[in-house]
C-alpha cells in the first residue's frame, strides 16, 4: 500500500451504530474515509445486542400471545415453541443486516481496514489484526464503544454465568434464571424469559429497578413483571455467585442466598478505551475511560473526535448514530451542535416503556413549573380492540408557555409512539400543536392528544379534573 493510500481525511475507529454511519456521512461529502473495525462490522448493537435481543423478545411475544388466543376467540391448541430455531432467527437477522451494512460501506468507497486501531500519535494509528498498516488521518473519530462491565466476584464462564452477550448464544432455556441488575439490559431479559416460561428472578441494589427512569414507569413495569410472576428483590447486595451441582448460587450480604440453573450478570457497561492508545494521542480520559467531550463532540485534542458510549453520556446506539452525524459536521468545517433535551429513551420489556426529555420530577428540580396531563390506555378505543389496555401515555409542558419538554409511556408499542413527543420537545412544540393535530381515530397515538388535552385542563373523554376521582376513563371510546 503507497503513502497516498495511507493517508485519509477522516479515519473512524469503530463500525457500530455511530462509526458507519459517520463514515458514510464524511464519504458523502467527498472526503477520503477509513474504518477501523477488530471485529464484526455494525459493532455490538448489531451483533450482541439491540438487533439478537429484540429478535428473540419478538418470538417471546409471539408465543405469549398464542397463548392468549382465547381471549380472542382463538383456539391454538398444544402451543409451543422451539428455542433452538429462534436463535437461529436471529443470527440470520443479524447477518443479513450485516451483509447490508458492508455493502453501504463499499458503495460509499470506504476503505475498511480489519484489525484493532491504537494511536502511536494524535494523527497516527497502528492497526494490527487482518490488515496491518500505520496510517495517517487529518481527523480522527473515535468510536470504539462499550462492552459488559465484569465484576470479579462474579465471574460469567458463558455456561452457567452470562453476561448480556454469551447469554445470547444459549440454545437451551435454564428452568430458572437469576437477573443480577435491575437496570434496562436485566429487565429486558427478565421480561423475556418469562413469557417463555422461564422461572426468573431479579436482584437490585438500589431501592427499585429502572432507576433511569421517573419512578411511575418503573412501578408499572415492577407490578406487570410481579403479577406475571417474576420475583424481584431490590436493596439486596450480591457478595459473590458459585457455582454448583445443581446450578448456582447467588450470595448476598446477611448471608442468604438464592439457587438457580444460571445466572445473568447485568450491572452496566465498561468503555473501551483503556487500549487504543489515548496517551500517545494526548486525549485525556476519567478513571472509568471516558472519553471527554463537548458539544461539538470534540476531545481536548485538535482533530479528534469522539463519539457513543465511550463519551459516556447515553448509552444508546441512536445517540451514537447523532453523534457521529454531529462529529463529521465539525470535522469538515460545519457547525454542528449536540441537544441532549430531547434523547428518547425505550426499553423492549412487557410492557414497553419510553421517555423523553423531563420528567415531573426534573422539572421540580430545575425549578420549572409545569403541568402534566396523564392518559390511561384503557380509556382508548384502540387499546381495548387490541387487547393491550395496560398502561399510560403523559405529557409534561411549561405550565407558563405551554412548551412540551417531555414525555413518559409505558404500554403496548411504546417505544415506537414515542418518536411523536420527541419531535414535539426536539422542535420545541406546544400543546396545541400536538391537541390541534388530526389523530386517526382509532389509534393509540391518540393518547397524546388525550393527554396534552388534559395538561391544557380540557379534557374531551375524562371528566374535568375537579370530577375525577383518579385517571382512570369510565368508558372506552
Amino acid at each position: 500500500m503507497s503513502e497516498k493510500d495511507t493517508h485519509f481525511d477522516l479515519t473512524v475507529i469503530g463500525s457500530g451504530p455511530g462509526g458507519y454511519p459517520a463514515a458514510i456521512r464524511a464519504a458523502q461529502t467527498g472526503a477520503k474515509v477509513a474504518l477501523i473495525e477488530s471485529q464484526e462490522l455494525g459493532g455490538t448493537c448489531l451483533n450482541r445486542g439491540c438487533i439478537p435481543s429484540k429478535a428473540l423478545i419478538a418470538c417471546a411475544r409471539m408465543y405469549h400471545n398464542f397463548t392468549k388466543a382465547e381471549d380472542f376467540g382463538l383456539s391454538a391448541d398444544n402451543v409451543s415453541f422451539d428455542y433452538p430455531k429462534m436463535v437461529d432467527r436471529a443470527d440470520k437477522i443479524v447477518k443479513k443486516i450485516r451483509k447490508g451494512v458492508e455493502g453501504l460501506v463499499k458503495a460509499n468507497g470506504i476503505t475498511l481496514f480489519r484489525g484493532f486501531g491504537k494511536f502511536t500519535a494524535p494523527n497516527q494509528i497502528k492497526i494490527l489484526g487482518e490488515d496491518n498498516v500505520l496510517i495517517e488521518s487529518d481527523k480522527t473519530l473515535i468510536a470504539s464503544g462499550s462492552e459488559p462491565r465484569i465484576i470479579p466476584a462474579f465471574q460469567c464462564d458463558g455456561e452457567l454465568v452470562h453476561d448480556s452477550t454469551s447469554i445470547l448464544k444459549l440454545k437451551k432455556l435454564p428452568k430458572k434464571l437469576i437477573v443480577i441488575g435491575g437496570g434496562v439490559i436485566g429487565c429486558e431479559f427478565a421480561s423475556m424469559y418469562n413469557l417463555l416460561g422461564v422461572e426468573v428472578v431479579v436482584l437490585e441494589m438500589l431501592p427499585r429497578i429502572l432507576t433511569t427512569e421517573c419512578e411511575e414507569l418503573s412501578e408499572i413495569l415492577a407490578d406487570s413483571l410481579a403479577k406475571r410472576g417474576v420475583e424481584i428483590h431490590t436493596e439486596v447486595a450480591v457478595k459473590e455467585v458459585k457455582k454448583c451441582k445443581s446450578g448456582v448460587e447467588v450470595m448476598i450480604e446477611g448471608g442468604s442466598y438464592f439457587k438457580a440453573d444460571m445466572a445473568l450478570v447485568s450491572v452496566g457497561r465498561k468503555v473501551n478505551s483503556f487500549d487504543i492508545g489515548l496517551d500517545a494521542a494526548g486525549v485525556l480520559v476519567k478513571d472509568n475511560g471516558v472519553v471527554e467531550t463537548n458539544e461539538k463532540m470534540e476531545t481536548g485534542v485538535d482533530g479528534i473526535y469522539a463519539i457513543g458510549d465511550v463519551t459516556g453520556k447515553w448509552w444508546l446506539a441512536h445517540v451514537a448514530t447523532h453523534h457521529g452525524l454531529i462529529a463529521v459536521s465539525n470535522a469538515l468545517g460545519q457547525r454542528a451542535l449536540m441537544h441532549e433535551n430531547a434523547v428518547p429513551s425505550v426499553i423492549f420489556t412487557d410492557p414497553e416503556i419510553a421517555s423523553v426529555g423531563l420528567t415531573p420530577e426534573k422539572a421540580h428540580d430545575e425549578g420549572i413549573a409545569v403541568t402534566v396531563g396523564r392518559y390511561p390506555f384503557q380509556a382508548l378505543g384502540k387499546s381495548q380492540a387490541i387487547g393491550h389496555p395496560e398502561g399510560f401515555a403523559q405529557v409534561v409542558a411549561d405550565k407558563k408557555t405551554g412548551q412540551v419538554l417531555g414525555a413518559q409511556i409505558a404500554g403496548h408499542e411504546a417505544a415506537t409512539l414515542i418518536a411523536e413527543m420527541a419531535l414535539a420537545v426536539a422542535n420545541e412544540l406546544t400543546l396545541d400543536c400536538v391537541f390541534d393535530t388530526i389523530h386517526a381515530h382509532p389509534t393509540t397515538p391518540e393518547a397524546w392528544m388525550e393527554a396534552a388535552l388534559l395538561a391544557n385542563g380540557t379534557p374531551i373523554h375524562l371528566p374535568p379534573k375537579k370530577k375525577r376521582e383518579s385517571d382512570v376513563a369510565s368508558r372506552a371510546v
